[in-house]
């Protein structure tokens, strides 16, 4: 579960969220391997990273050139760019759904999300750790539907007019085939392998539109994280998100 901060990141740092949203566990520290598989058969690509969490439920994924940092107790995450020393902060959306006394409500959406289906998988044994699994199926959204044209009224019937006999000719040219019909849109499903002690994920596998992504972590310490690892590095920029 960690994660360049590009391409596919966005999908599998959307499960490291959840899985930070969750009660405190225990501190941890894995290594990562990936590999992404572009649509089209080319060469697939390896990239590595490192994730740290801390016992109060932060959580570091580090790349070469970037990091990310989530803190759900201060509702915010942090994006370092390590090539430009630049910080950015986002703050976490509020995980009530409640409305605040006097504020306006925001207008219903016209048309909901497909909602994510999730099913169990069981336990099984990955390298020697006791893992449970989930899948995570989210339906791809549908474009919407242009409305009906509206119907002309028939119009009148011209008088037939006599035909004229015409020799036969032979048909040179065919009728051009019809286009192929398009293709369903590929729903994004998201396996996800956790430590059932250490409640970390240990295998991912992704598959989306853009592709295919499995990714690795192996648990190396159960240290407690030192807490500079969650704080912006000094020297770097403060950019507004």
């Amino acid at each position: 579960m960690r994660r360049r901060i590009c391409r596919n990141a966005g999908v599998i740092h959307f499960f490291a969220v959840g899985q930070m949203s969750q009660p405190p566990t225990p501190p941890s520290c894995s290594e990562c391997a990936s590999k992404s598989q572009a649509p089209g058969g080319s060469a697939p690509a390896q990239s590595s990273s490192r994730m740290w969490r801390s016992s109060t439920g932060k959580m570091r994924i580090d790349t070469p050139s970037a990091s990310i940092i989530s803190s759900p107790a201060d509702q915010k995450t942090i994006l370092l760019d390590h090539l430009k020393k630049v910080a950015m902060v986002i703050p976490m959306p509020p995980t009530s759904g409640a409305t605040p006394s006097g504020s306006a409500k925001m207008p219903a959406a016209p048309a909901p999300a497909p909602p994510m289906q999730i099913q169990d998988l069981g336990k099984s044994l990955i390298e020697g750790h006791e893992v449970e699994g989930k899948r995570y199926v989210l339906p791809a959204a549908q474009k919407p539907q242009a409305p009906p044209m509206p119907k002309m009224p028939p119009l009148p019937q011209m008088p037939k007019v006599p035909q004229m006999s015409q020799p036969s000719q032979p048909q040179t040219s065919q009728l051009p085939k019809a286009p192929p019909l398009p293709k369903a849109p590929q729903p994004t499903v998201a396996e996800v392998w956790t430590s059932v002690k250490l409640k970390t994920p240990v295998l991912t596998k992704v598959t989306s539109a853009l592709g295919s992504q499995t990714t690795y972590c192996k648990p190396t310490s159960t240290d407690e994280p030192h807490p500079s690892l969650f704080e912006i590095p000094p020297g770097y920029k403060l950019k507004s998100s």
